[in-house]
């Protein structure tokens, strides 16, 4: 079969191709679509497919199911991999029954992350393979290959797309799902699936002599690629080959190439590439992982040749492109660099930050935050949508899935007295908040907690999540009850509040403010968007003539409000939530 797809899609069809009996895994950009796309093609295929509560958990659901024999995949953000790098690391040791791939995708420039960081990282640090695919056709290719990888040599595989891979289109070429049979059945082995040291040191030892076995293999992966030219060489790595073999024909020079699309790296087509080149060029993405190698090899074998890379002109931070690739290839052959293009519109268009949509039931929730707390305090927030309300003054802090909550802890205990109100949505809650939240109430902590429930995970493509009542496949399971399980884990004061009626949530926000400990308040509103996809309308807003300008109404920030001359009114975004009106 031929058909165009998104990357992630691809991945989907690897999978899918491999006989994959389970896929569990936390969304995030630019992961999600990948479980979006299996729950549309699962059909009747035996095949489980979760939204799970954190990365940590889908890894863990993954590895139960491979050591019950069925070949199994976890999918996350390369930011989830933190999260789940203690089952991680020790899976390495432990091993797999049916093969498991462990979906990375990494996400370069930071488009929708936190941070840049590399994933070849985690995979080097837990001596396990690695598959960097440059393209569409090679993730599908790839998520395929490391299940038969990873029963060959009995440990997780990693697979690690970058967002220009998982969201560009190709024609990629698959084959249909397959249905792998027979009985699953947990079989009982301590020594290998019990993680005491006993068992360790010795499986410790295991991993380290496979390492060798996997280069020897992966060196004949159709994913390496060795074309020995001129003496000047480039060696990339992933995405960076596709532009390396795209600049070299536009500069119309005699280079030697190496594409590298698997780690562990093969030794020997690097030898035969540094035997070859007086100088070479290292191109890769973020950490100096390849050249790193390259240059230990590079000691060995020849220790003359000129090593170019992060030292030089390549960045460690964001993406590669073309134009940055040719101009670097150019630059090292002497030859004239091609200046960037600027268009016009950016030059004359204003900046566009991120915003929370027209009508948005965050935006309100953070008014009256603010409106009761003040600028003083402090308003330490969270990883998701509601991260974008910066502006409004009531995000001081950001750092991981469910700091908020224990930053703000620790901001009190350094003895800080003006208020602090953390904040963070529902899905992140129940990602990592929990724990946060019970610290606090143990510790005694006197802070107050907005969870801004909208009733899905918005940031990523609004997939559900325990607190939704629906599976990943669309099934009605129990809906986790946030209130009850503020009041289980401790919160002295918790109640519920319409963030659209603003003086109740006000009112709410005071007693919770006022509240001698740790105090909880849920500000409840179905993300706009949904509301709108699911046919619900409400009445869109207009201004009289009797607007004064006094500007008031832009302290609320929606983009939906506007001043023409000297007075405001509504645009065509507006969704009628109504609050404007009431400020």
């Amino acid at each position: 079969m031929r058909e165009y797809l998104l990357g992630n899609a691809a991945i989907a069809r690897g999978l899918l191709e491999a006989g994959v009996g389970l896929v569990a895994g936390y969304p995030g950009t630019p992961s999600s679509e990948i479980i979006e796309t299996l729950v549309d093609l699962k059909g009747d295929l035996p095949l489980h497919l979760e939204w799970s509560v954190n990365e940590k958990v889908a890894l863990e659901v993954a590895a139960g199911a491979s050591w019950t024999g069925a070949r199994a995949a976890a999918t996350m953000k390369h930011v989830g991999l933190n999260v789940a790098a203690d089952p991680f690391m020790t899976l390495a040791y432990l091993g797999v029954g049916a093969g498991l791939v462990v979906i990375s995708a990494d996400d370069p420039y930071c488009h929708s992350s936190q941070n840049e960081q590399d994933s070849r990282r985690y995979a080097q640090f837990a001596s396990i393979p690695c598959l960097d695919p440059a393209d569409p056709q090679e993730a599908k290719d790839m998520a395929a290959y490391g299940f038969e990888l990873s029963e060959k040599f009995n440990i997780p595989v990693m697979l690690r797309p970058t967002t220009r891979v998982s969201h560009a289109r190709a024609d990629v070429e698959y084959q249909y799902a397959k249905c792998l049979q027979g009985q699953k059945q947990f079989v009982k082995n301590p020594a290998r699936r019990v993680a005491l040291p006993v068992h360790a040191r010795p499986l410790h030892t295991e991993l380290l002599e496979k390492q060798a076995k996997m280069e020897a293999e992966l060196e004949k992966a159709p994913w390496n690629k060795l074309q020995l030219r001129g003496s000047t060489g480039i060696i990339a790595s992933g995405i960076a080959g596709i532009y390396a073999e795209e600049a070299i024909r536009d500069l119309d020079e005699d280079v030697s190439l190496l594409r590298l699309g698997c780690y562990p790296m093969p030794h020997r087509l690097i030898v035969r590439m540094l035997e070859h080149v007086s100088r070479v060029m290292v191109l890769e993405e973020l950490e100096p992982v390849v050249e790193e190698q390259v240059e230990r090899v590079a000691r060995k074998v020849n220790p003359t040749v000129e090593i170019l890379g992060k030292e030089g002109s390549i960045p460690r931070e964001g993406e590669l492109d073309f134009l940055m690739v040719r101009n670097a290839i150019a630059r090292m052959q002497g030859l004239a660099e091609r200046a960037p293009r600027s268009s016009f519109a950016e030059k004359i268009l204003p900046p566009r930050p991120p915003a929370l949509c027209p009508g948005c039931s965050h935006r309100a929730t953070y008014y009256a935050m603010r409106r009761v707390f003040g600028k003083k305090a402090i308003y330490p927030s969270d990883i998701g949508c509601y991260t974008m309300a910066v502006g409004m003054g009531t995000v001081d802090t950001c750092l991981c899935m469910g700091g908020s909550i224990t930053l703000a802890s620790g901001i009190r205990f350094a003895g800080e007295t003006e208020g602090i109100c953390a904040s963070l949505g529902d899905s992140t809650f129940l990602h990592s908040g929990l724990t946060g939240l019970m610290n606090a109430a143990y510790n005694k902590a006197r802070i107050t907690v907005t969870i801004l429930d909208n009733s899905t995970t918005a940031m990523t493509g609004h997939q559900p999540h325990p607190g939704t009542g629906v599976t990943a496949t669309g099934e009605l399971t129990v809906q986790v009850s946030l209130e009850a399980l503020a009041r289980a884990l401790g919160a002295g004061f918790v109640e519920t509040a319409d963030p659209y009626d603003m003086e109740a949530t006000m009112d709410c926000f005071q007693r919770a403010k006022e509240f001698d400990g740790l105090s909880v308040v849920i500000a409840r509103q179905p993300c706009v968007i949904r509301a709108r996809r699911s046919g619900g309308k409400r009445k869109v807003f207009s201004i009289g003539a009797d607007c004064g300008g006094c500007r008031v109404c832009l302290e609320f920030g929606c983009p939906a409000i506007e001043f023409s001359g000297d007075a405001a009114r509504i645009n065509n975004l507006c969704t009628g939530c109504g609050v404007c009106a009431k400020i």
